[in-house]
């Protein structure tokens, strides 16, 4: 059969066929026969979804910088799309070649959040490959996945042949080295897979057997064939001279955040005790300001995008922000192009930053103080007071601004019914904070967004021994919060996460090996694309538990001691459970750590870079 001509036929049946057609701006094409390793990128969403996320960004140029691989991308079909394409028997394909991607030599994923599991599954199936790594036999592809949730990979563990620890940009060329070798040497999966085993950043679940106590806890995890012991994630040491693109694939279809990014720095110094990216992507690293401006630049030039983001977890804790202001602002002014500044921390947003965001900025500001009392915000070590949350929506009233979106949680350990109304009560001081202001924006009235999100607990982080709230609480909680908000205010408007997608996120999160059978079971019964509201079908998994009489509450609802074994303490992410014990110590005593930039705490991440921890 002519897949490429078959895909031609179905796509004037689809909606935004856009997404499947390929041949965007910067896209790279190759003769396949030119190249010693075919590499299919697979995002397990939308298409513009995956094409708004900057690590695929990075790693499909660095890949195709080489002239002996070519990475092709690959996304997820919507409904339609899959429907058609199952009806007509045509296997997932990679958009640049359309060729099916189960002849290429490996099929990489990108884990960028708990409820695409399902996907990765579903994704492997439309390849028309068996699902589960130990069916798949002998033969490439080989199946890789990284991202942020590797860093608890064991409830993918089954199907996955390999895991990336940590960032990619030194590890990746070291494994498509090891499988080109391999193809030439002819040496079987199992060898490939040993000796992937020995590079630090790669994890091959395979290899390690898990043995369970009565309880149902872990009793021990032990590896085989000379697999390390604790495998170690990967970092970039020079965060100057790590590879960077010039030009990004312009999306067809409008990607959910459609402009051009540079990176600014890794890490963060601020260690919020719910906060997974805050302990993973440790330690703390910046670039040069000269370094950001010079990719920022060509960006701009090679995708013609007039709106230029300054990406990282925590932008304004970036030491030289100013600096790299006025380098960027001149020519962004001259070429009419916005520059987006995310990621803003309430204690850093001083009036000069407003002022020279201000020249090119223009919609609401967004700040996360995300808890309403100061005894919450101790506990969660956000180190932030009442003061000066309300100090930073009085610059940025009289800075021209009327719009301000807060964001919180709820569910977080030790909270109370008092600290769940002292949300509602902050925001309503910043109500107030407007309409007492002189000088603040005449002739607008005050818009105050409240965004609430459920608390998840997170491997490594101070808070993954803690419970879930169950979903009954969470319900109860929010509901009270909607009562509340009416009796105080008509000014104050909130958004609120549905809790039963919350609850799964928490059981994936925390999960060991036994919940494989689970995410198979839930994909089987038609679970894909979780995390779109009108895909998710909670019955569905609640079904695949039942049927696999697992209980997701023993994992999500439930306080681990401190000296169990969790699913993910055989990995090293540097960071020790001595310091995460520390910490969930200190948060129970509502007492706060300086950030990194104070005082050093002796998380460990350091030893990564060769220095000391205390």
């Amino acid at each position: 059969m002519n897949w490429k001509l078959e895909v031609e036929k179905i796509l004037p049946r689809v909606q935004k066929p856009a997404r499947y057609a390929g041949g965007e701006l910067n896209s790279v094409v190759k003769d396949p026969a030119g190249v010693s390793l075919r590499f299919a990128f697979c995002f397990p969403d939308l298409y513009e979804v995956g094409m708004s996320h900057l690590g695929m960004k990075i790693l499909y140029a660095q890949a195709n910088e080489r002239p002996d691989t070519w990475c092709e991308r690959v996304f997820a079909p919507d409904a339609d799309m899959e429907a058609l394409m199952r009806e007509r028997g045509i296997p997932l394909f990679g958009l640049e070649s359309r060729d099916p991607i189960r002849e290429f030599d490996l099929i990489g994923f990108t884990l960028q959040y708990e409820m695409s599991f399902t996907t990765v599954l579903n994704m492997l199936d439309l390849a028309g490959l068996p699902v589960r790594s130990a069916q798949r036999g002998a033969a490439f592809p080989l199946v890789v996945a990284g991202g942020p949730c590797t860093c608890n990979p064991e409830p993918l563990a089954d199907f996955v042949d390999i895991f990336v620890l940590g960032e990619g940009e030194e590890v990746n060329p070291e494994l498509y080295d090891l499988i080109i070798a391999a193809k030439k040497e002819g040496i079987s999966k199992g060898e490939l897979l040993r000796r992937a085993s020995l590079i630090q950043g790669l994890y091959v679940p395979s290899l390690y057997d898990v043995s369970y106590k009565e309880d149902g806890t872990i009793a021990a995890v032990t590896a085989r064939e000379g697999a390390p012991a604790r495998p170690a994630k990967r970092i970039i040491r020079d965060m100057d001279g790590v590879f960077y693109p010039q030009n990004f694939v312009v999306p067809f279809v409008e990607a959910v955040h459609d402009r051009a990014m540079v990176e600014v720095l890794r890490g963060c110094i601020r260690g919020c005790r719910f906060c997974q990216a805050g302990f993973i992507y440790r330690p703390f690293r910046e670039k040069s300001p000269q370094v950001i401006d010079r990719d920022g630049r060509s960006l701009c030039e090679t995708t013609g995008y007039d709106e230029i983001s300054l990406s990282s977890l925590s932008t304004s804790d970036y030491s030289r922000l100013e600096e790299l202001l006025d380098k960027m602002l001149p020519w962004s002014e001259k070429g009419s192009i916005n520059l987006s500044l995310p990621s803003l921390r309430i204690d850093g947003f001083s009036p000069k930053l407003l002022e020279q965001i201000a020249k090119v900025r223009k919609s609401g500001l967004t700040f996360a103080p995300e808890a309403g009392t100061q005894r919450m915000r101790d506990v969660i070590n956000k180190n932030i007071t009442e003061e000066e949350i309300l100090s930073t929506c009085r610059t940025a009233f009289e800075g021209g601004y009327c719009a301000v979106k807060l964001y919180f949680m709820i569910g977080l350990p030790t909270e109370t019914e008092k600290d769940i109304e002292g949300i509602v009560d902050l925001a309503q001081k910043v109500v107030d904070l407007f309409y007492s202001l002189p000088d603040r924006p005449r002739g607008k009235g005050v818009a105050v967004t409240v965004s609430l999100a459920s608390f998840v607990p997170k491997p490594f982080t101070p808070f993954q021994y803690e419970p879930q709230d169950t979903e009954e609480m969470l319900r109860e909680k929010q509901h009270h919060m909607i009562s509340y908000v009416a009796s105080k205010s008509k000014k104050i408007r909130i958004n609120y996460h549905e809790s039963k997608t919350s609850h799964l996120e928490a059981v994936l999160a925390r999960g060991d090996r036994r919940l494989c059978a689970v995410v198979e079971q839930a994909w089987k019964n038609g679970c894909r694309l979780d995390g779109w509201s009108e895909h998710f079908d909670h019955q569905r998994w609640v079904d695949a538990f039942a049927a696999c009489h697992v209980d997701g509450g023993f994992y999500a609802n439930r306080t681990r001691p401190y000296d169990e074994i969790l699913p993910w303490d055989h990995l090293d992410y540097g960071v020790t459970k001595s310091f995460l014990t520390r910490e969930n110590q200190k948060a129970h005593c509502d007492a706060t750590t300086p950030n990194c930039r104070l005082q050093c705490s002796g998380c460990g991440a350091n030893k990564l870079l060769g220095r000391a921890c205390l």
